[in-house]
C-alpha cells in the first residue's frame, strides 16, 4: 500500500516519525497522560484552569440561542472582522480594511497552516527561532519546505542578530516571528524586530508574526512587526481568543495582511475548515471590545503568577530564565544534578507530583542536546495551584 509522503514529511518536520515510520506520541500528549495516571499538577500544558469573561461566555450563549449555529461566512462575520480591526487600530495605531485584510480562522494554528501552505512552495527555505512552537516544523514539512533556525539562549532567550543575518537568504521565502515567545516567554526588543524588517526586504522574505500572547507582556511592551516602517506589505500578522480571553477550546483565531495575501491564504483556508465557531465569533468580538483596564487586568494577573510560581522553581533549586511574556517559565534542572529535561519530567510526578515538558520538545534533533537539561513550566492556573505546586516542588530540594 503507497501511502502519501505528506503526513511523513509533516511528522519528521514536527520530530514526530518514530523509527519504524510511525507517528510517535508527542511530549505533550505523553506528560498530559502521566498527568492523569500519577494524579499530578500538570503545568505542562498551557491552558487555563479558569473560564475568560463572563460577558463574553454569555454572548456566546446568547448567540447559540438566536440561532447563529450554522456555518458563517468564509472570511468570517462581518462583527467579528470589523472588531479585529478596531482592536488593531485601538492598540497598535493599524488601519486595516475589515473586509479585506482581515480573515478569521479556527485557532492561530490554523491562520499557520493556511498561511505557511499558501506561501511557501517546495524547497523554499523558512526561518524561525528555535526552541519553536512544534507546529512550525510540522507545517514547513507538510508544505515542502526546508527550516532553518536561529537559537535563542539562556538566560535571556534573544537571537544573535549575526546568527539571524546568515540564516536568511534569497532562499528564504517566510521568516516566523513568535513574539511573545513560547516556550521561552522572551519579549524582542524593536531593533531585533527592525533587523527582521531590513532582512526581509533586502531577500524578498514575508514575515509571519504569531503574536497569540500579544496582551500578556510584563514590563516589556509588544510591538507588533506590522506597525513598523515598511513592513506592513510584507507581514502576515495572527492572533487569537485562546490566551486573551482563557477561551483555548474555542479556537478563534485571525490574521491580517495586505487584501493579495489575504486573498491567497483564503485559498487555502477554505479547503481546511471552510468557516468554524459559529456562535463563539460575535462572543469575541464583544470581548476584543472591552475597556483596556480588562487587558491590563489579565497582564496584571498573569504577571503575579508568574511570580508564584518563579518563587516555587528557584525554592526548588532550578535556575530560571524569568519570562517578560507568555504563560510559561523556563527552569534548568542542572543545579539539581538533571542532565536530561525529558527524564526529569518523566520522573517528576513520582518525585514532586507535578508534571512538566522539556525544552528539547521544541527543538530540532540538531539542537536538542543544546538545551537538554531545560524545562518548561506553565503557569497559566489559579494562584492556590501554583502554591500547592510550589510546595510539592520543594521537595526535590531536599532530596
Amino acid at each position: 500500500m503507497t501511502i502519501s509522503g505528506a503526513w511523513r514529511r509533516a511528522a519528521h518536520g514536527a520530530g514526530l516519525l518514530a523509527a519504524d515510520g510511525s507517528v510517535a506520541e508527542t511530549i505533550f500528549a505523553e506528560m498530559s497522560a502521566l498527568a492523569v495516571r500519577s494524579g499530578a499538577i500538570n503545568l505542562g500544558q498551557g491552558f487555563p484552569d479558569e473560564d475568560g469573561p463572563a460577558v463574553v461566555r454569555e454572548a456566546a450563549r446568547q448567540a447559540i440561542s438566536d440561532g447563529g449555529n450554522q456555518y458563517p461566512p468564509g472570511r468570517g462575520q462581518a462583527g467579528l472582522l470589523e472588531a479585529i480591526a478596531r482592536h488593531q487600530e485601538r492598540f497598535y495605531g493599524l488601519t486595516l480594511d475589515p473586509h479585506r485584510e482581515v480573515l478569521v480562522t479556527a485557532g492561530a494554528t490554523e491562520a499557520l497552516a493556511a498561511t505557511i501552505l499558501a506561501l511557501i512552495e517546495p524547497g523554499d527555505e523558512v526561518v524561525t527561532f528555535e526552541p519553536f512552537y512544534d507546529a512550525y516544523g510540522g507545517l514547513i514539512g507538510l508544505g515542502g519546505g526546508i527550516h532553518r533556525t536561529v537559537p535563542l539562549r539562556a538566560p535571556d532567550f534573544q537571537p544573535d542578530l549575526d546568527a539571524l543575518r546568515a540564516a536568511v537568504t534569497d532562499r528564504t521565502r517566510l521568516i516566523i516571528v513568535n513574539d511573545p515567545h513560547n516556550p521561552t516567554g522572551a519579549v524582542f526588543p524593536r531593533s531585533t524586530l527592525e533587523l527582521i524588517v531590513e532582512l526581509a526586504h533586502q531577500h524578498d522574505a514575508i514575515i509571519v508574526t504569531d503574536e497569540v500572547y500579544e496582551h500578556l507582556t510584563f514590563g516589556a511592551p509588544h510591538i507588533p512587526i506590522a506597525t513598523l516602517p515598511g513592513a506592513w506589505e510584507r507581514t502576515v500578522t495572527i492572533s487569537s481568543a485562546g490566551k486573551t480571553f482563557s477561551l483555548t477550546g474555542w479556537k478563534v483565531g485571525w490574521l491580517s495582511a495586505p487584501a493579495p495575501v489575504i486573498t491567497a491564504i483564503l485559498a487555502v483556508k477554505q479547503f481546511l475548515t471552510f468557516a468554524n465557531a459559529a456562535p463563539f465569533q460575535p462572543a469575541i468580538a464583544v470581548g476584543l471590545d472591552l475597556p483596556e483596564s480588562y487587558f491590563a487586568t489579565i497582564a496584571a494577573d498573569m504577571k503575579n503568577k508568574r511570580d508564584v510560581l518563579a518563587a516555587g522553581l528557584r525554592a526548588a533549586g532550578f535556575d530560571i530564565s524569568v519570562p517578560q511574556g507568555s504563560y510559561f517559565i523556563v527552569a534548568d534542572a542542572t543545579p539539581l544534578g538533571f542532565a536530561d529535561g525529558a527524564e526529569l519530567c518523566r520522573r517528576l510526578p513520582e518525585l514532586a507530583g507535578v508534571v512538566a515538558v522539556p525544552i528539547s520538545a521544541f527543538c530540532s534533533p540538531t539542537h536538542r542536546a543544546e538545551y537538554a537539561p531545560l524545562l518548561r513550566f506553565a503557569y497559566c492556573k489559579n494562584v492556590p495551584l501554583l502554591e500547592q505546586a510550589s510546595a510539592r516542588l520543594a521537595e526535590l530540594a531536599i532530596r
